[in-house]
């Protein structure tokens, strides 16, 4: 169950994926919270930066800098996390990811579970939609995010 703190950074993802699209990027947003306080907000910066590994979640924790610890905070994202964006995550130890959505990329829910994330899929139309805008208007840009030729 999302709480209104979740539902705010939540939709401060989606207004990072919708700049980055707007960019002529990747949509995919990203926040790092704890409790309520900002920590660090990012997006997919593979096209404006040339950097094949500035996807949202990594622009997001790069931007929160070094911390001590991630015990007590949530990432949000906007797309269901990469494997490299998942493998990050629990590297981390970051306990607990809300995704706004999983319908148009399946990422890698089932193994932040097996390692002991809480995951919570929020089903967001807005971010569902604008991937799929995305997807359609410029496929080989999103097989290019995802490593699928």
């Amino acid at each position: 169950m999302l709480t209104e703190t979740d539902s705010k950074f939540l939709r401060l993802s989606y207004e990072e994926a919708l700049a980055g699209y707007n960019e002529g990027g990747c949509p995919i947003g990203s926040v790092l919270a704890e409790g309520d306080r900002l920590i660090a907000q990012g997006r997919n910066q593979r096209v404006q930066k040339g950097d094949p590994i500035a996807h949202g979640e990594m622009d997001c924790l790069r931007k929160a800098g070094r911390q001590k610890s991630y015990r007590n905070m949530t990432l949000y994202t906007s797309l269901s996390p990469c494997m490299m964006c998942t493998g990050t995550i629990i590297q981390f130890g970051i306990p607990r990811v809300i995704i706004a959505e999983n319908t148009t990329f399946g990422g890698n829910e089932d193994l932040l579970r097996e390692r002991g994330v809480e995951v919570i899929i929020a089903d967001d139309p807005d971010c569902i939609a604008l991937m799929k805008k995305f997807i359609t208007e410029k496929p080989e840009l999103w097989n290019e995010d995802i490593a699928e030729d």
